[in-house]
Parts: C-alpha cells; structure tokens; sequence
C-alpha cells in the first residue's frame, strides 16, 4: 500500500507534524474507500469509527447519514443556546452503468457533474453485488479513421469533439454470463479504481481524487475532536450525509428532521480569477452559490473568525456551485445556512489543496461552534 509523505519535521514541531501526518493519513483512507452516490458504505464506516469517541451519541439515519450528537455546554440551563448542524457528504463522483453489450463491455452514464476528461481514461472499479471487478474506461484507439465516427469525432485533429458518456465505455474482459455471476447490471455503481487515488505531497500542496468531500470529512472529525474536551455553546450535530452530488439528499433530510434552526456546510471551494479566490489562500466563506444566499451574519462571523485567527480569509460569490445547505435552504428545510470551503485548485477534476487549508478550516469552525 501507497506511504503519504508530510515532508521533513522539524525539532520544535514534532507535535503538529504528528497531527499533520495523521490528518493526512486519516485523508488517504478516506480516499481509497470507494463511496460512489447512494453506496456510500465503506467511507460512512470510517466515519462512525473515527466520530464514535467523540460524541455524545452517533447513529446511521434512515437517508445513510451518519449523525453524531455533541452536547453543549449550556444545552441544560435557561440560556439555552442555538443547534447547529454541520454537513460533509460521503458521496463521490461516480458512473452507473446504463446497459450492457453482448461483448461483455459496460456503456456508462455518470452520477454528479462531471465529463470522462475529469478523471480520464484507464481503470475502473466495478462494484457488483457479489463482486469488484477491475476494469477499464477506454474510448478506443487513436490509430483510426472516419470509418469508427465515434472515436473519429474526438480527435484533436478531425472533429476536435469533447469525450462524453456516449464516446467512452468499460472494457471488462468478462463475458455477459460472468458479469451477471459477478451482480453487474444496470444500476450497478462504477468508480475511479483505488490505483488512481492516492495522495501526492508536493511543496505546501497535496493533490488527489475526490478530495471533495473527503478533505471535509477530515475538518468535521478533526472538529468534533477538539470539541469533545471543551463543549460548544450549544448542541451540535455532526452529520456526514448521502448523496450530495445528486442533489443534497442526505443534507436536506437532515436538515428536515434534526433539530435546530441553522445548517452549516464543510465543502471544498473553486479557486478561479472569477471568484476572486486563490489555492494559496484563507479559507474560502461563500455568501451566495447556485441555489441561495447564504445569511450574512453566519458568513461574517466566519469571516471575522478567519481574521482574528489570522488565516486570511476569502469571502466569495460563487456559481455554478451548490451544496448540503444551500439545498436544504432553497427548499425551506432550515431557517439559516453557511458554507466554509477549503480552497480547492480543479474542482472535480484532480484536486489540489494547501496543507494548512484541513488546519485553518478546522480552527475556524471549532471557534464559530464554541461561541
């Protein structure tokens, strides 16, 4: 299995490379756990493993969220002070498969938003229901001409056409029978192979795969962990949610049934000349994405927290972009919704983010939750 490397450590800061290493380490796992939309399985048993001694009570709601209940300090006097529930999505981006060819090959449409040129060509995990079968997305060979249209019409050369779903298929080497003994079929979930996601270290970044969302399992874990010790003014409820590329299912079930007023979200964020927002800078607090505007006093009390711990902060109006609470207050399942991101260079394509970014999203959040 793959090492991560945290790079040197010095004499005078052993203790916080530990924790860095182990953050990272802790990330990895996460990373090489296959969590494709509504199959969430693998990543949402790390969870309940890594939160379990962390709250008051933990549980697996009937949408697959796990929750974990931190109780506050003041949950049991008369200045009772607000709930907040605090959102990372397990779910990956992923494919499913649509049909499948007599030769055995698998034709693909895709679970969350992204193209087969966000993860490229070569191997595939297929999960059926018996069996994980490595295989491989291919589009086919170079070495042709306008008598196969369909790779023809992608050469940079000729057609100049992006790949899409239609373009590409998986090469399984297994026969229709095999694949069936195997429980592959429509429906079945087909992700990026764990070959492909391991965490490369390079200067003050680390780059992978899916750091969406599993960066932001790590602040939430890292969160409650802080907390345990000294409790947050009021209840908090960790919740590490379902299919949140498809639509913020998990969030807004959440969001509907759990109580308290106010849903805030842990996601990564797009660093874009747009946005005005940069890799190598603060976290990044979002005051409006695709589906709502986030209600200001959260978004400046994050903003003033960021500052006062010195970790430049970014605000940013973002688009094309949504997440767990900006779903579930589009739809009136809570009353207030914020959003902190860890600057992200290519969302949902390969990731990079800062090494400080898991820490100072983690200091942020606890302080915003103690208070």
């Amino acid at each position: 299995m793959a090492t991560v490397s945290v790079g040197a450590v010095r004499p005078d800061d052993t203790g916080q490379a530990d924790e860095g290493r182990a953050q990272l380490d802790l990330l990895q796992e996460l990373l090489w756990a296959y969590g494709p939309c509504g199959q969430e399985d693998a990543v949402r048993e790390i969870c309940r493993r890594e939160l379990a001694p962390h709250v008051d009570e933990l549980w697996v709601d009937p949408a697959g969220n796990v929750v974990g209940l931190l109780r506050g300090a003041k949950s049991h006097d008369g200045d009772r002070a607000p709930v907040t529930r605090v959102m990372a999505h397990m779910d990956e981006l992923s494919m499913l498969v649509k049909r499948i060819f007599p030769d055995g090959s698998l034709h693909l449409t895709h679970l969350g938003t992204m193209y087969p040129g966000n993860f490229g060509l070569g191997p595939v995990a297929v999960l059926g229901d018996r069996e994980t079968l490595r295989a491989v997305l291919t589009l086919g060979s170079e070495h042709t001409t306008s008598e196969s249209p369909r790779i023809f019409a992608t050469k940079p050369d000729q057609g100049g056409k992006a790949l899409d779903w239609s373009d590409v298929y998986v090469f399984t080497g297994c026969t229709p029978e095999q694949l069936r003994e195997a429980g592959v079929h429509p429906g079945t979930r087909v992700c990026v192979e764990a070959g492909k996601r391991s965490l490369v270290t390079f200067g003050d970044y680390v780059g992978s795969y899916f750091l969406d969302d599993r960066a932001a399992i790590v602040v939430l874990l890292e969160t409650a962990r802080l907390l345990c010790d000294r409790r947050p003014a009021g209840d908090v409820y960790f919740v590490f949610t379902t299919n949140e590329e498809v639509g913020g299912v998990g969030g807004s079930y959440a969001s509907r049934v759990l109580p308290g007023d106010r849903t805030l979200g842990v996601e990564v964020g797009p660093t874009e000349e747009e946005y005005g927002t940069s890799v190598a800078g603060g976290p990044i607090v979002v005051y409006s994405d695709a589906e709502c505007v986030y209600d200001k006093a959260i978004a400046d009390r994050l903003m003033q927290i960021g500052a006062d711990l010195g970790t430049e902060p970014q605000a940013a109006v973002v688009g094309a972009f949504e997440a767990d609470p900006s779903h579930a207050k589009a739809n009136g399942l809570t009353a207030q919704a914020g959003l902190l991101c860890l600057p992200t260079l290519s969302t949902h394509g390969y990731e990079v983010i800062a090494r400080q970014a898991i820490p100072d999203v983690t200091a942020i959040l606890t302080e915003f939750l103690r208070h």
